[in-house]
């Protein structure tokens, strides 16, 4: 018999207890009793994302809440900045091209992250720009992005940011509300520890005006309705009642645990796996690198088809699952998550799994080095 543990970037594990929620009876949506925990709900997300304001729940993932802001706060024609440092950035600027937007894309280095100065220029060079997109942490990169950098600049140039924050969010320090970020989206299967098929998504006073005056043809991502149902704890459209019944469980697990907690928590995390990452003699592929996951470049003698063995070694063989570089970066990254319901002990498996896969591809590894790094790092930090 062989256990799984997912150490993905989405979906994450899930907690027994929530697990448990699943299992029971269903109830219908059009109900005092759906509107009552939905309730419970909204006041969970409005404590994670630092606000004061409605955070909406959508029946979708999160590319559907990107697909949800656009449509919802744009027209055609309109000319909005994308930073564009990996997959999901890129997914900004297709969505936005699909809605018939001008996109002008800060086109970054795989693995960088924005520099301020050039967010300004460009914002500088394109006087009808109404917004920039961006990523909070880039995914397929692990690239931390300046945030609070981005936003300052917008208020200042009176532009909208609008914040992917679909693995950031219960992960980094993201106060809504306090930094004035005026779009702000997670997904369920990131740090809310729950199946995928949940978006969450959140807009500033600013955001809902530019709502208001959207052109963009849409239906079931309407946000005008949605908010209308939502106000009164109710869905546009039939929502994802169990995962809903499952994120009343798992959000009340992370707000016992605390936001101060639950941020050092994935810093601790994020430190012990960069101790394992030096100590096991590999390097780093992100300059900023995020507390959500570490991604770490495959041995420079390895050649792509070996850097993709490394992963299904560690499944097959192991019973670990990780991920690796997407499109141009496949066989050249590893990606080694560390959020959401994870702890040391789930990175001390992973850095295992990882080094007896790199020994069984030829490596030279000292077995211990990367797990021994991590527990040094654990006590220590």
């Amino acid at each position: 018999m062989k256990k799984i543990r997912l150490l993905t970037p989405g979906p994450t594990a899930i907690p027994e207890s929530v697990l448990a929620k699943f299992a029971e009876p269903i109830i219908h949506h059009r109900t005092s009793l759906f509107e009552a925990e939905f309730k419970i709900l909204q006041d969970h997300l409005k404590w994670l994302f630092q606000t004061r304001g409605l955070v909406l729940t959508l029946t979708c993932t999160g590319t559907g809440a990107m697909e949800a802001t656009v449509a919802g706060m744009f027209s055609p024609g309109d000319s909005v900045i994308v930073v564009n440092g990996g997959k999901f950035g890129e997914r900004w600027a297709k969505i936005s091209k699909t809605y018939g937007m001008n996109v002008d894309e800060i086109l970054l280095e795989r693995g960088k992250s924005l520099h301020l100065q050039d967010l300004e220029s460009r914002i500088l060079a394109n006087p009808g720009a109404k917004a920039v997109l961006f990523q909070a942490s880039e995914t397929s990169t692990g690239a931390l992005m300046p945030v609070k950098g981005i936003v300052d600049i917008c208020k200042r140039h009176n532009l909208l940011s609008v914040c992917d924050g679909i693995t950031a969010v219960g992960i980094l320090n993201l106060p809504m509300d306090e930094w004035g970020i005026d779009v702000l989206i997670t997904g369920s299967q990131k740090a809310l520890m729950l199946p995928p098929g949940l978006s969450f998504l959140a807009l500033s006073d600013r955001a809902w005006k530019a709502v208001e005056s959207s052109r963009s043809p849409k239906y079931y991502f309407d946000l005008l309705r949605e908010r209308k149902m939502q106000e009164k704890q109710q869905t546009a459209w039939t929502p994802g009642i169990s995962l809903i019944h499952g994120g009343v469980e798992s959000l009340g697990l992370l707000r016992k645990e605390g936001l101060q907690a639950l941020f050092d928590r994935h810093e601790k995390l994020a430190r012990c796996t960069r101790a394992a990452v030096i100590a096991m003699g590999l390097e780093f592929f992100s300059s900023a690198p995020s507390p959500v996951l570490t991604a770490v470049k495959v041995p420079s003698a390895f050649t792509v088809d070996q850097g993709k063995q490394i992963q299904k070694i560690m499944q097959e063989k192991y019973g670990v699952i990780i991920t690796g570089g997407q499109d141009e970066l496949q066989g050249k990254i590893l990606r080694l998550s560390h959020f959401g319901y994870c702890d040391v002990f789930d990175v001390l498996t992973g850095v295992a799994a990882l080094e007896l896969a790199l020994a069984d591809l030829g490596y030279t590894v000292a077995f211990g080095a990367g797990t021994s790094a991590v527990l040094t790092a654990y006590r220590d930090s």
